[in-house]
C-alpha cells in the first residue's frame, strides 16, 4: 500500500507540474492592454447621406467579390425617434454616421487609421477611453494602401510603440484593440496566419493575415505583438456575411509609417513606376523559359518611352530581382517598385533567353490610373487555311493591320477548332513562341506550323498573345498528332 501511495503521489506531482507548465506558456494580454489600450481611439464620422450606404471595394464591381472583401465600417442605424417606424416620422437629419478605430502615434495628436474610415467625412470625432472627445482634421489619405493620417489638438497624449513586421513569425500571438460594432475598446487575440498576402486590387500592400476576430468597427485599429508594439493596421476581412469568418488582414506598420511620413511632409504619396505589364510565372511558363523554378514577374509588354523601355527591358523578360530585392511572385514587383522613390537609379536582374542579365533603370513616378483605350484597328481574319497541331488557323498580318497595331510581325488567329487545347480566340495576334528557353518571333504561318510540326507530342510551349491592347503569355501542354 505504501508503494502504491508513493506512486500515486509521484503521478499527481508529475500531472500538476505538466499542467503548470502548460498554463505558463499560455499568453497573458492584461499588461499589454493596460499599457497600450489608452492609445487606441474610437473614430466616428458624419457625412451627408448618399446612395449606397454600404462601402464598396474600389475597382471591384462583382457583388460576390465585394462581399468577400467588404470594408468593415458599420453604418449606425436610426434609434428611437430618429428613423421611420410605427408612429414615427422621417429622420430629422439627412446624414450618415460611420464607426471605426485608430491609434495615436505622437503625443501631439497625430492618429493613424484607414483611409476608408474617414473617406468623404464632413466631421470626424475621436473618442478616448476616458470619454474625452476631440474633433479631428484629415492631414492626408492614400487610397492605394488604405492609410489615413488625422490630427487632433492635444499634448502629452498616450502614444503607441512600433514593432518590426519583418521579425513577425507565422504562428506568433497577436492582439487587436478596436470598436467592433461600436463596442469601444474591445480586445481580441489570435495568431499570425500568413505574411506577405496579396489581395485582389491591392498591389502595394503585403498584408499580414491573422485569425484575430475582426468585425465592423475594427477598421483602422492597431494589431499588437506580445511586446506591446504595433505591427499592423487592421484593414480588411474575408467574409461572405460581412462578419468575422477567421480571416483578417492588416497593413504592415512599416508600410503605414512610410505613407504617413509622406502625407505629413508633402500631403501626397509619391510612388515609383517603370512601365511594364506583368503576369505570374507558372510552372509551365518556367519550363518554357528554361527557368529552374517558377519565380519572378514575366513582362508581357513594355510601355514605349517608359523607364523600363529606356533601360532595355523587353517583353518576354522575367524580372527576378529589383534594387537588390528578390521577386519571387509577380505581386512582389509592384510593391518593390512602388516603394522606390521616383528618380532613383535601381538595378534590375532579368532572365532573358536562358541567361541572367543586369540592367539599370531610372524609376519614374506613378500617376493616377489611366483608362486604356482600344481605338486601334484590330486584326481581321483573312483567308482560311488548314489547322495546325494546336488546332488553330493562323495567317500573316496585312500591312494595314501591322500599321494599325504598331507591330512589325505577328500572326492573327482566324479559327479555333472545338478540340483545340490552345487558350486563344479568333482575332488574337500571336507574337512569339517560347520552347525550352528558346524565343522565336512569329513571322509567317508556314514558319509557325513547321515549328509545331517538329515538336514532341507532349511538348510544353508558351505563346505571347496580344488581345486588343493587352498582351499575355499562354502556356499550352500537348499537341495533336496531325494538323
Amino acid at each position: 500500500m505504501r508503494v502504491l501511495g508513493a506512486l500515486a503521489a509521484l503521478w499527481l506531482a508529475a500531472f500538476c507540474a505538466t499542467t503548470l507548465a502548460q498554463t505558463q506558456v499560455l499568453p497573458d494580454f492584461t499588461r499589454l492592454v493596460d499599457e497600450q489600450g489608452n492609445a487606441v481611439v474610437n473614430i466616428s464620422t458624419t457625412q451627408a447621406a448618399r446612395r449606397g450606404a454600404l462601402p464598396q471595394v474600389p475597382g471591384i464591381e462583382d457583388e460576390e467579390i465585394q462581399e468577400f472583401f467588404r470594408r468593415f465600417i458599420p453604418r449606425q442605424q436610426p434609434g428611437p425617434g430618429q428613423g421611420p417606424g410605427p408612429g414615427q416620422g422621417p429622420a430629422p437629419r439627412n446624414e450618415s454616421r460611420s464607426l471605426g478605430s485608430g491609434f495615436i502615434i505622437t503625443g501631439d495628436g497625430y492618429i493613424l487609421t484607414n483611409a476608408h474610415v474617414v473617406e468623404a467625412a464632413d466631421e470626424i470625432t475621436v473618442k478616448f477611453t476616458d470619454k474625452r472627445e476631440f474633433k479631428a482634421k484629415v492631414i492626408g489619405a492614400d487610397k492605394r494602401t488604405d492609410v489615413a493620417l488625422i490630427k487632433i489638438e492635444g499634448s502629452s497624449l498616450p502614444a503607441v510603440k512600433f514593432g518590426d513586421p519583418a521579425k513577425l513569425k507565422v504562428g506568433e500571438w497577436v492582439v487587436a484593440i478596436g470598436s467592433p460594432f461600436g463596442f469601444e475598446n474591445t480586445v481580441t487575440a489570435g495568431i499570425v496566419s500568413a505574411k506577405g498576402r496579396s489581395l485582389p486590387q491591392e498591389n502595394f500592400v503585403p498584408f499580414i493575415q491573422t485569425d484575430v476576430a475582426i468585425n465592423p468597427g475594427n477598421s483602422g485599429g492597431p494589431l499588437f505583438n506580445m511586446r506591446g508594439e504595433v505591427i499592423g493596421i487592421n484593414s480588411q476581412i474575408y467574409s461572405r456575411t460581412g462578419g468575422f469568418m477567421g480571416l483578417s488582414f492588416a497593413i504592415p506598420i512599416d508600410v503605414a509609417l512610410d505613407i504617413q511620413k509622406q502625407l505629413r511632409e508633402k500631403g501626397r504619396v509619391a510612388r515609383g513606376r517603370i512601365g511594364v505589364v506583368i503576369q505570374e510565372v507558372t510552372r509551365d511558363l518556367a519550363t518554357s523559359f528554361g527557368l529552374e523554378r517558377p519565380r519572378g514577374a514575366l513582362v508581357n509588354s513594355v510601355e514605349k518611352g517608359s523607364p523600363a523601355d529606356k533601360a532595355g527591358v523587353e517583353p518576354t523578360d522575367i524580372i527576378i530581382s529589383f534594387d537588390g530585392k528578390q521577386v519571387e511572385n509577380s505581386s512582389d514587383l509592384p510593391r518593390i517598385v512602388g516603394s522606390t522613390r521616383p528618380g532613383a537609379s535601381s538595378s534590375i536582374e532579368v532572365w532573358r533567353k536562358g541567361a541572367k542579365r543586369s540592367l539599370t533603370v531610372t524609376v519614374g513616378e506613378l500617376q493616377e490610373d489611366r483608362i486604356a483605350t482600344n481605338d486601334k484597328p484590330r486584326a481581321k481574319p483573312q483567308a482560311e487555311a488548314p489547322a495546325n497541331r494546336l488546332g488553330i488557323v493562323v495567317t500573316e498580318l496585312s500591312a494595314e493591320q501591322k500599321k494599325g497595331l504598331s507591330l512589325s510581325n505577328g500572326l492573327v488567329v482566324t479559327d479555333v477548332r472545338p478540340d483545340s487545347k490552345a487558350d486563344v480566340r479568333k482575332g488574337d495576334v500571336l507574337l512569339t513562341m517560347v520552347h525550352k528557353g528558346q524565343h522565336t518571333e512569329l513571322k509567317s504561318a508556314e514558319q509557325f506550323n513547321k515549328l509545331l510540326a517538329g515538336l514532341d507530342k507532349n511538348a510544353v510551349i508558351t505563346l505571347q498573345v496580344r488581345r486588343g491592347e493587352a498582351t499575355a503569355f499562354v502556356t499550352i501542354s500537348g499537341l495533336t498528332d496531325k494538323g
